[in-house]
């Protein structure tokens, strides 16, 4: 018989897989990287928790209730100090402002040129900056002063306490510093924020509904004659059913020619707290948190996060913000910068907030916090905090360094078992071919 042929071992498959296991880790790579694209792009963000339904803020402390125990009461007797509590402070330029829409600007207007001499000669006193002066561009020339009466002398604005049902007389003072009679429209006015986060006053033709509705000059208009003062009465009336609470306005001179005003107006701020409970709540709302990454893989990144402040309550109050953002378990925290505080907002105004957060990881999933404190101004100017309130949002973000590791162990598993498989085909080749062993005919 013919000597058997050698066998040889085929290792025409091992290419084919190792092929194949090639085109696995590319298309593997491609759906890593997609899913990582569409985190990074899809960090949607979650409605804020409303405090009344997530955080419950706990009853005020000591410090709130001796505030608000000192704002209650019938007494008419205005406070003679400063109103602190709309001495408001600029927010910071990441903030936009409040929704109200303001007026004409300049109500207690800071921009007048009148000589302090001719305030004296005249008689009447200037009233403190901010609080009442002239109106801009320098050609106002009259001033706005409290009357002295029984309420006080030298008051910087108008500050009262009255139960609903109740009424007062009180006066307003105005100079002429011009060489001309000035003929002014005298009217009272509902306040509001500003965008800007200051305190202005509704127009003339607006619908009123607090102070400006409660509050009556004696006339409508009143000429003054140059270098002359003329006082204009004028009559809180609360009707009562008026709501517990703080409000504020204030009353309003403005030239007027050919029986119209010219948009020029000076006013003095009316604060009024009804009898009755108060009850101080903020609230945040709108919360979103809006992850920006970054080019660096492994580094950190930026964070916007944009809330809504509301007054919920019936006091006037500020916000003390703090802002942060943390990873799952709240692990990989970040904080914000300090946050101003936001201008007095009155009863049921809103403040739009934006603040960025630096150094935050890619940790998946985000929780941003922000932590408000409400801050009690009374008439006294004695300020309280608060209980904390907070709200809560949540936004997805890319784990790129987790998915860069998946990636590399990926590639040096398929390495290794394309490399083990070329080794194992060269070995099948290179090895010794047996023999089969003759056969013997007998």
């Amino acid at each position: 018989m013919h000597p058997s042929r050698p066998r040889t071992t085929t290792t025409a498959g091992s290419p084919a897989r190792a092929a194949a296991t090639v085109r696995l880790t590319v298309l593997l790579t491609a759906v890593l990287l997609t899913a990582a694209g569409v985190l990074a792009t899809s960090t949607s963000p979650a409605a804020a928790d409303v405090p009344g339904s997530g955080a419950k803020p706990a009853t005020a402390d000591a410090r709130a209730k001796a505030a608000a125990a000192n704002l209650p009461g019938t007494s008419m007797k205005p406070a003679t100090g400063n109103v602190s509590g709309m001495s408001t402070r600029p927010a910071i330029t990441d903030t936009p402002g409040a929704s109200a829409k303001p007026a004409a600007a300049g109500v207690f207007g800071t921009g007048a040129k009148v000589a302090a001499a001719n305030v004296a000669t005249s008689g009447a006193r200037p009233a403190a900056a901010g609080v009442s002066g002239a109106a801009a561009d320098g050609e106002v020339s009259w001033t706005v002063a409290t009357a002295s009466n029984d309420f006080g002398s030298d008051r910087p604005n108008y500050s009262y306490t009255l139960d609903p049902g109740g009424r007062l007389d009180d006066g307003l003072v105005i100079a002429n510093h011009g060489t001309t009679p000035l003929r002014l429209a005298v009217y009272a006015a509902d306040g509001f924020t500003t965008e800007q986060g200051r305190l202005d006053l509704r127009g003339k033709d607006a619908k009123q509904t607090g102070v400006g509705a409660w509050v009556r000059p004696g006339r409508p208009d009143v000429t003054v004659p140059p270098g002359e003062t003329a006082e204009v009465p004028f009559t809180v009336a609360l009707p009562d059913d008026a709501a517990p609470g703080e409000y504020m306005g204030g009353i309003v001179t403005t030239p007027v020619e050919n029986g119209d005003a010219d948009g020029r107006r000076l006013g003095i701020r009316v604060r009024l707290r009804v009898g009755g409970e108060l009850k101080p709540s903020l609230s945040v709302q709108d919360l979103e948190v809006r992850y920006s990454g970054t080019s660096n893989p492994l580094g950190t990144g930026e964070a916007i996060v944009t809330y809504t402040i509301r007054n919920d309550g019936n006091s006037i109050l500020t916000a003390r913000q703090t802002v942060s953002l943390s990873g799952p378990f709240g692990r990989w925290s970040a904080r914000a910068d300090r946050v101003a505080d936001s201008p007095p907002l009155l009863p049921g105004e809103t403040w739009k907030v934006s603040v960025p957060v630096r150094g935050v990881t890619p940790a998946l999933r985000l929780t941003g916090t922000v932590t408000l404190v409400p801050l009690l101004t009374d008439a006294a100017g004695s300020v309280a905090p608060l209980a904390a309130v907070e709200g809560t949002a949540h936004a997805w973000t890319p784990l790129w360094a987790p998915l860069l590791v998946l990636l590399a162990v990926c590639g040096l598993v398929v390495a290794a078992v394309a490399s083990r498989r070329r080794r194992r085909a060269r070995l099948h080749r290179d090895a010794p071919v047996r023999s089969g062993a003759p056969s013997t005919v007998g």
